[in-house]
């Protein structure tokens, strides 16, 4: 299926250079820049990014893998895959497994436009590692210009097995028309108008390829438990349903981590552990901007904070009632174990301005946004903490 060879809108307007936000993603599937299997859901169109649902069919692998300028998807599928899986009535990922699914959407891009793909925030709360893949891709969450075919999710969960089914949501796409790019100079003029971050220790001078966060431990991030810097997941729990909201209880899954667990003034991550923190920092996005956290950076340390890094418009705004925002961080060590400690820098946000101001914002009234105003918050998954709560 192939779309138009430009950007025009009906129009006849391209869409200016940008992050595309739901009006223009709105009517990218009026073009056919967008398709899908089925018609879309409500609330599938985010302010700045589509959520992605999981087709009808899943494949165990030996490996992940990248089909490489040569080749689809589906070629290395005949030569990795272990067993098919049908998804229509739901099945079960197990942790430490990979597994590659077929997506309901799929991108018909003309030149100039370019998708990339994150996990939802929810993915990422529940160290589930899933990546987007295009046919002919040397590299993942990404399709190129021109691009026309299926889109596909690598999926391997790390810590929960979970419960996957024919239209859950894992992973989000944006679109970008032109080449993005905000220097440093412009990012620090943009902190200094909208306080883009917040809070103690800001120090514009430090921003270098994006604003840095760093790890909030003074356990003032959780307003009904004082003293919780974090949450550390138990290894052997049960069985999560990715679709399911509010129903699982947090001392099955998870462990407190107190003031009792710092050592040295940090936290010490043990190797293959899974933790839950938050910024220390205070976050804002603005009306005309999207954000995306850096995942990884070797300079700041052998672990790796945050598996979903898209930010859209409006998250933290004060005039939305959410002043006090912090960004959550999903953190893994590797190899070793690793001290980090309070205020030090754990990743990068790096801001791109929209093509266009969309309709509604991030934690609008009706929006359905789980994250507005959070402080060290779980995955909508399991039940809301209550005052003076012991887990």
């Amino acid at each position: 299926m192939n779309a138009s060879s430009d950007t025009s809108s009906p129009s006849g307007l391209s869409y200016p250079p940008g992050i595309l936000s739901q009006p223009q993603l709105e009517d990218a599937f009026a073009k056919r820049i967008l398709t899908s299997a089925a018609p879309l859901t409500d609330g599938q169109i985010q302010p700045a990014s589509l959520d992605l649902r999981l087709g009808a069919k899943a494949w165990r692998v030996q490996a992940s893998f990248l089909p490489g300028a040569d080749h689809k998807v589906a070629d290395k599928l005949h030569d990795l895959a272990m067993h098919e899986i049908d998804l229509t009535h739901g099945a079960v990922l197990e942790k430490g497994c990979v597994y590659i699914a077929e997506l309901m959407e799929s991108a018909h891009l003309p030149q100039g436009l370019t998708a990339i793909a994150n996990p939802k925030s929810s993915t990422g709360r529940l160290d589930v590692f899933t990546r987007m893949i295009a046919d002919y891709a040397d590299e993942f969450e990404m399709a190129p210009s021109g691009y026309s075919g299926a889109l596909y999710a690598e999926i391997s969960p790390r810590t929960f097995s979970v419960l996957v089914r024919q239209g859950s949501r894992l992973s989000q796409l944006r679109l970008r028309s032109g080449r993005a790019h905000i220097s440093d100079d412009d990012m620090m003029a943009l902190q200094d108008k909208s306080g883009l971050t917040h809070g103690e220790g800001i120090i514009n001078h430090k921003i270098k390829d994006g604003i840095p966060l760093s790890v909030d431990l003074s356990g003032k991030a959780h307003s009904l438990m004082p003293g919780l810097v974090g949450w550390r997941a138990r290894k052997h729990a049960g069985l999560i349903d990715v679709d399911q909201v509010g129903v699982y209880p947090v001392s099955g899954f998870w462990e407190k981590v107190t003031f009792a667990d710092l050592n040295a003034g940090g936290l010490v991550l043990n190797p293959d552990e899974f933790y839950i923190l938050a910024s220390r920092e205070y976050v804002t996005v603005p009306a005309e901007y999207a954000a995306e956290m850096t995942a990884y950076d070797t300079r700041i340390g052998e672990f790796r904070a945050h598996y979903a890094g898209f930010f859209d418009p409006g998250f933290g705004m004060p005039e939305l009632g959410a002043g006090e925002t912090r960004a959550v961080l999903e953190v893994r060590s590797h190899d070793v174990p690793f001290l980090i400690e309070e205020g030090q820098t754990v990743c990068r946000l790096v801001y791109e301005p929209l093509s266009l101001v969309p309709d509604a914002l991030y934690g609008a009234r009706g929006s359905g946004s789980h994250y507005q105003a959070q402080g060290l918050q779980l995955a909508k998954h399991f039940q809301p903490i209550t005052g003076g709560e012991s887990t």
